[in-house]
């Protein structure tokens, strides 16, 4: 045989071999800068292989032949993340707008969140429906981790909730909440005593069940932490820590000397920096995390300056859950010039103690509040303007994506599969035009989300936003 055609041979044998050893996948993406949101470190020029709703490897993309894939997304550069989690969501509003909430649910995957923590509502029914349909793939959306309905005392005035005033009620209570496989609990202080309040979380914390809450002034930070809260949901609560008098002032409340109002102002006027770094290493000792919604504050506290109802996002919201905006409006709306000042002091003075929380190794979640009742703080986009709002305040964007990230997966204990972009984790990617370690609005520019496996490009992600915008206009039809 020549040697040229034994050359050709040999040529063609090894290709033979080369292609049946690559590895069959579902899809490559292909020169993506891979952003780990543990490390903070950026891998340029890398390939993602994907098979199923998991990753399969990432690797230079020079060894990118090993992978033969059904589907090839070029990221050109583009930045993948790990896709967004919000940590605090509401449906809600009553029956009538069941729909209108379904509706949100794709605006959430149209800006890159994969995932829901609903912080309980009056649609529990509903959103357990949602949960199971969305698991099995019958509905799209993202992944709903939720409370059910919240533990509350007699006569709160949220509906919905279930209402205790005893421990065996409460007892009863939590048995019905894990019947329903509920991913935490969720306790408010309506009209729930403190004493009860401090035994659903014993109660709760000895079930091994996670707990989110709204804490009794009269309780100090550091009694719920001691008894197994997990999450502080507002920003608020956590500042009350920071006063050595956190405890006297509470008392005082709690025998009617003073009211809550007038206990804040003195909260506020005691705070001591020393006082809350110490409070703050004792709430990452014992794993309590710090959910802010700094948004959803943002946006009431400077209504005075933005009434927001020229706002283009507005069409994607049902007139039913516009109208729940109200209230907090018409709250707003009575203040006079020094009710203004006061409440823009308030929420600049709790938003400055974001840094102070991280730098103690405090767990930061990042959750909007959105849903019903909180006036202009979008589903969606609500989540990005979070964000913002960290930096904003002193987080680097790595933090900011943390909190979004791999923060939300531990939280949950989700974390083996959820939070990071890496071999064995769900292939849950969002691609930016963008980096984000650079400018956190770049988790604005989405151009493509891969969400449980499947490609979302521009085009799709902009055809849910239209679908919920055509919707919306033809509930607001007369």
């Amino acid at each position: 045989m020549p040697p040229s055609i034994r050359l050709s041979a040999a040529l063609l044998l090894a290709l033979s071999s080369s292609a049946v050893a690559a590895e069959r996948v579902d899809l490559l993406i292909r020169h993506a800068n891979v952003v780990d949101v543990v490390d903070g470190k950026t891998r340029a020029d890398r390939t993602i292989a994907v098979r199923g709703d998991r990753i399969v490897a990432i690797v230079d993309d020079a060894k990118a032949k090993r992978y033969q894939a059904g589907q090839t997304v070029e990221a050109q550069g583009k930045y993948a993340i790990p896709a967004l989690w919000d940590m605090h969501v509401h449906f809600g509003g009553g029956d009538k707008l069941i729909e209108e909430n379904k509706n949100l649910l794709p605006l959430y995957l149209a800006h890159g969140i994969a995932a829901v923590r609903d912080a309980a509502g009056d649609l529990s029914p509903s959103v357990f429906e949602w949960r199971d349909a969305i698991a099995a793939g019958r509905l799209d959306g993202p992944t709903i981790y939720t409370s059910g309905p919240k533990l509350e005392g007699y006569k709160s005035i949220w509906p919905g909730d279930i209402e205790v005033g005893n421990a065996a009620e409460i007892s009863k209570a939590l048995d019905r909440l894990q019947g329903w496989k509920v991913d935490f609990v969720k306790i408010t202080d309506n009209t729930l005593s403190p004493e009860l309040f401090l035994d659903a979380l014993k109660q709760a914390h000895a079930r091994g069940l996670r707990t989110s809450a709204h804490v009794p002034f009269t309780l100090t930070i550091d009694t719920v932490s001691a008894a197994g809260l997990s999450s502080i949901e507002h920003i608020d609560y956590a500042y009350k820590a920071g006063s050595p008098q956190e405890a006297e002032i509470g008392a005082m409340v709690a025998r009617g000397e003073i009211d809550s109002r007038e206990g804040w102002n003195r909260i506020q006027a005691s705070f001591d920096e020393d006082t809350a770094r110490a409070a703050y290493r004792r709430l990452a000792k014992r794993g309590t995390a710090v959910t802010p919604t700094l948004n959803g504050s943002f946006v009431t506290t400077y209504l005075d300056r933005d009434d927001h109802r020229g706002d283009a996002y507005l069409r994607y919201i049902g007139p039913g859950l516009q109208a729940t905006y109200a209230w907090r409006v018409e709250r707003a709306a009575k203040d006079d010039a020094a009710a203004i000042e006061r409440r823009h002091q308030r929420y600049e003075r709790s938003a400055a103690i974001l840094p102070l929380l991280q730098s103690s190794g405090v767990a930061i979640l990042a959750g909007t509040d959105a849903g019903f009742l909180n006036s202009f703080n979008y589903p969606g986009i609500g989540l990005h303007d979070e964000l913002q709002r960290f930096v904003d305040n002193g987080l680097t964007p790595l933090q900011a994506l943390q909190a979004a990230t791999i923060n939300g997966a531990r939280f949950l204990g989700q974390e083996r599969l959820h939070g990071r972009l890496a071999a064995g984790k769900a292939a849950d990617i969002v691609l930016l035009d963008a980096d984000p370690l650079r400018d956190i609005a770049a988790t604005r520019r989405i151009d493509a989300f891969v969400l449980r496996g499947k490609v979302h490009d521009r085009k799709a992600l902009d055809a849910m936003l239209e679908d919920v915008r055509k919707k919306v206009a033809a509930q607001t039809a007369p």
